[in-house]
Parts: structure tokens; sequence; C-alpha cells
């Protein structure tokens, strides 16, 4: 069944189509393109309109285009357009405008993709599913998304991210969600913003595009929650809080074995679901999911039943066997809230020694050195037994720390790496964690070498 014909994708964008073509997808990468896509030549590090020849080699149906590139025939399948970015938000609108089941937009600081990879889990078995892949967060990623989406969803997630302001709103105008999301609000890329609340009103700018009478989840309980109401009020949507307090709640945790065994009331309904992580914040998202869910239509009972079927992507939590040690891979990104729901994570498992390896929490303003030496003093810290840091900013807090404490502190994660072997030891409890520029994932490719362990896929 074809996604986007020729008439389709050209009433679409304005743009001219070359050849009565249909294409089964959308593809920006032609390392990832499939037979029958449609082939956007963007323009990011590199021109697409290099690739435009290879992804029609390799199968592409047809390539939007603003120019005919030098290798590729004149009569070749193509979509013309004045320019490439512009038509695929065009594309991504039309997409939207044609589906009639419902959207949930997500957006927040830390856990915008397990909570997005979480949502399109408990929804399984309740009508087509469609989500964003990996992080297709920001201004082609999401409309990209929409693009790929099938025009017969029930259900569509679409995540929702920025680096600066004034990115949020037009791409939530753009998925027009039943319901929005906010995981949480956190000094992340506070560079950018200045302070926490400027982070928070960037982050309530999702609400401006939700449909009539749309749904604002929100975390309760914390110092900018009322901004995120008042931004969700000055939307006309229905508010409904989430975590430990609000309509949506999480009664009771434990911890059994590697999972959760959670209790939540939600809407005056109180349900039990089975969490595979021991990451007690995924317990908070995961009762905002339901929420968002339920408010969306679906069956909250079923859902709460799928939901246990999710799994922490690699390099977001995720816990694994590598040998002897065990490994929470949580390298991908870092602030301090996130952090310190690393180390509560780590500290909450049992077994042998804790070890922390620490890389630069990055785009953190002025504040950075105070904010890096802090984590210090973070409660769960009293429960980890070592911490190697990686970078400038990671050695105040190696400087912070007891003597004890201190294990290799080395001024960037490749050195690190390099001295895997004598980062931990058999019986290990390990957290790797640091900003993804920080790359502090070496550590965990060094790790997994050592201990001759395959990588987890990637469920991103």
């Amino acid at each position: 069944m074809s996604l986007w014909t020729a008439a389709d994708a050209s009433a679409a964008t304005g743009g001219r189509a070359q050849g009565d073509w249909a294409a089964t997808g959308v593809s920006i990468d032609t390392r990832t393109l499939r037979p029958g896509d449609l082939f956007v030549a963007l323009t990011d590090i590199r021109d697409g309109h290099d690739f435009v020849a290879q992804a029609l080699e390799k199968g592409a149906s047809a390539a939007m285009v603003s120019r005919i590139p030098d290798d590729v025939p004149h009569n070749a399948p193509l979509l013309i357009v004045p320019e490439v970015l512009p038509a695929l938000e065009k594309l991504g609108r039309a997409g939207r405008a044609r589906m009639h089941g419902k959207v949930i937009a997500i957006t927040g600081s830390v856990g915008k993709t397990s909570t997005k990879d979480m949502a399109r889990a408990a929804l399984t078995g309740q009508g087509r599913i469609h989500a964003a892949e990996a992080s297709y967060n920001n201004h082609w990623g999401v409309p990209l998304t929409l693009a790929r989406m099938p025009r017969d969803t029930d259900f569509a997630v679409i995540e929702i991210g920025m680096n600066r302001p004034g990115e949020i709103a037009p791409l939530s105008r753009m998925a027009r969600a039943h319901v929005a999301m906010i995981t949480t609000v956190a000094a992340a890329h506070l560079e950018a913003f200045g302070a926490i609340e400027g982070i928070a009103q960037e982050k309530g700018a999702i609400f401006e595009g939700l449909t009539a009478v749309g749904t604002a989840i929100i975390p309760e309980d914390l110092p900018v929650t009322q901004i995120l109401r008042d931004c969700a009020d000055a939307a006309g949507a229905i508010v409904m809080g989430f975590g430990r307090d609000g309509m949506a709640r999480l009664i009771q945790v434990s911890s059994e074995g590697d999972s959760l065994k959670c209790r939540a009331k939600i809407a005056g309904e109180v349900i039990e679901f089975t969490l595979l992580t021991t990451g007690a914040h995924f317990a908070l998202n995961a009762v905002g999911v339901l929420a968002a869910l339920a408010a969306a239509g679906a069956d909250l009972r079923e859902a709460a039943r799928r939901i246990g079927d999710w799994l922490p992507p690699k390099g977001r939590g995720a816990v694994e066997q590598l040998g002897d040690i065990r490994l929470i891979d949580d390298a991908f990104n870092a602030n301090p809230t996130s952090l310190s729901a690393g180390l509560a994570m780590l500290a909450g498992l049992q077994g042998g020694r804790r070890v922390a390896i620490l890389g630069d929490m990055l785009e953190l303003g002025p504040d950075e050195v105070e904010l890096h030496r802090a984590v210090a003093d973070d409660p769960a810290m009293g429960s980890v037994d070592l911490v190697h840091a990686a970078g400038a900013l990671m050695r105040n807090l190696y400087d912070a720390l007891p003597t004890g404490k201190r294990g290799i502190w080395a001024g960037n994660a490749a050195e690190l790496a390099a001295r895997a072997a004598e980062l931990v030891a058999p019986g290990d409890i390990v957290l790797v964690k640091g900003s993804k520029s920080s790359k502090v994932s070496a550590v965990v490719d060094a790790l997994r070498q050592s201990g001759q362990m395959p990588a987890p896929q990637d469920e991103g």
C-alpha cells in the first residue's frame, strides 16, 4: 500500500512531480533507505542532493529535490520543490491532516525518547500505532515522522525536543496533538535559556498546538509546575497532573529483582503494572504515559498490562549483565536531574561494589561548575563506592568527593576508555553516564569489548 503517490505528494508540497511513482515510505538517509521510499534530499552536514543517484540505485521510488543533480537523469522520478525542508514540513502537515486517529505529543528535559517508546509499547494491540524513530524530535524529525504516518493510524506518538527558544511551538502546531505530555523540566540547555523558568516556558509551548479541548499532562511538584499549568490554561487545555500527587499519581512502587511493581490511581481508577527496570523515575513517567493514553481514548487497563513489555533502550538506563559485572548504560545524555536519577538507580541495585563512571554534563550555562560539584552532595552518592570521571567539568565533582570514593580522572572519555580494565572488578554494579557530546559511551564500548559481550540492539 502506497504512503504517497506522485499526485498526493505534489499537491501537499506544491512541487512538480516527474513520473507516475508511488512511495511506501520516506527516507532522509541512504544508509537506512528501503526500496520504495521517497528520498528527501535534506541539506545538513552534507547536501542530500549528492546522494540522490545512490538513493535511486538502491530502489527509492523517487527523490524530493530542489534541483536535479548532474549525475541524475533528467527523466528520473522526482518531486521538484523550491526548498526541501519547507517541502518536508508541508508533507508532514498533509500527513497529519489526513490522519483521523489520536495524536499524543511528548516533550521534557529528561526522558522524552524512553517515554515515547513506553507509550508505543503500552498501545500495543489497540489499533495501528505510529511513533517517532530514535530521537527524531527536531525541526526535521517531527515533519519526517508525520510524513511517514499511514493515513489509517489509530494512535500516533510524536516526540518534540528543543535546543533553543522558539523551537517547540511550531513543531507542536504541526503535530496538532490531542494530548500533550511534559515529562519534567530540568537544568538542560541552560546556556540558551539562562534560567529554568525559561525552559519551563519553552516546554509549555507544546500546548499551543493542541486540538480543541486537548489535554495537558504535566508533572506535579516541580518548582515550575505553575508555569506549565499557566501555559496549559492559556491554551484552553484540560489539565491533568501526574507524579506522587495529582489526578494521576503513583501510590506505591516496590523493587522485585530487576523489575518494579507499581500501583497508581489515574482519574479515580486504581491500576497495577510492572516495569522491567529498576529505575524509580521510570515509574513516575509510566503514570504520566498511562494518563496520556487514557485521555487519548485508549483502554487504560490494557495499556497498563502492555507497558510491562517496555525495556529501556540502549544508552538510556538499560541494565545488562556484562561478563562478571552489571552495567547501567545511561551514556546517551546527562543533566543534574537525570544524573541524580541514575545515581538513585545505581544505589537501589543489590550486589557488589557500586561504581559510577561519569562524563561532563554540557550546556548548563554559567553555573556549570557548581552544578557538577553539587553532585557530590546527592543523597544517592552515599551508596556509591567509587567514582571515575572524565572531562574538565567532572573534575569539579571528582575534587569534591571524599578521597576514598575517588577512582580515576581523565581529561576525556577516550583516555578513560583506554583504561577500562582498571575501572571495574568482578561483581561490580556500574553506572556509565554523561552528555552525548562527552563521548562517555566509548567507556561502555570498551567495557563490552573487554567483557566480550555484544552490544544490545538499539530500541530507540
